[in-house]
């Protein structure tokens, strides 16, 4: 995996949309991949919250039979916090302050979503050369 790629994406993402504080990509299961968080932010606590927040969205869609989960957005009175779904495998999480424009996260999100879930599914060199 390229992780200099997540990076580079969680980094455009915060570029692109004015508010984005905080960004973290995790597997499904909670295991931080790659994060871009203040140090006030514990990675790893935010990956695990993040992965049982969006099963059990993932699960209520399921029961509503409301298709497949695309997101989930949790306000605060200081912010709001966005998990996406990357795939089957993996979500992204994003943090921002009050001021964060939540439709334009959305819009922004769905192609660096694509390519994290590219970047994440590329073999890696060494699974390549059969090692």
């Amino acid at each position: 995996m390229d992780r200099e790629a997540l990076a580079l994406e969680m980094r455009g993402l915060r570029e692109q949309v004015t508010g984005i504080t905080d960004t973290a990509v995790a597997a499904a299961d909670g295991l931080l991949i790659a994060a871009d968080t203040a140090d006030s932010i514990d990675p790893e606590g935010l990956a695990a919250l993040a992965a049982a927040g969006l099963g059990l969205a993932r699960r209520t869609v399921g029961a509503t039979a409301r298709g497949t989960l695309r997101r989930t957005v949790t306000y605060g009175s200081h912010g709001c916090a966005a998990f996406y779904a990357v795939g089957d495998t993996a979500l992204m999480v994003v943090i921002g302050d009050e001021g964060m424009d939540v439709d334009g996260l959305h819009r922004a999100t769905q192609p660096a979503l694509d390519r994290i879930d590219t970047i994440l599914s590329a073999p890696t060199e060494k699974a390549a050369e059969g090692v």
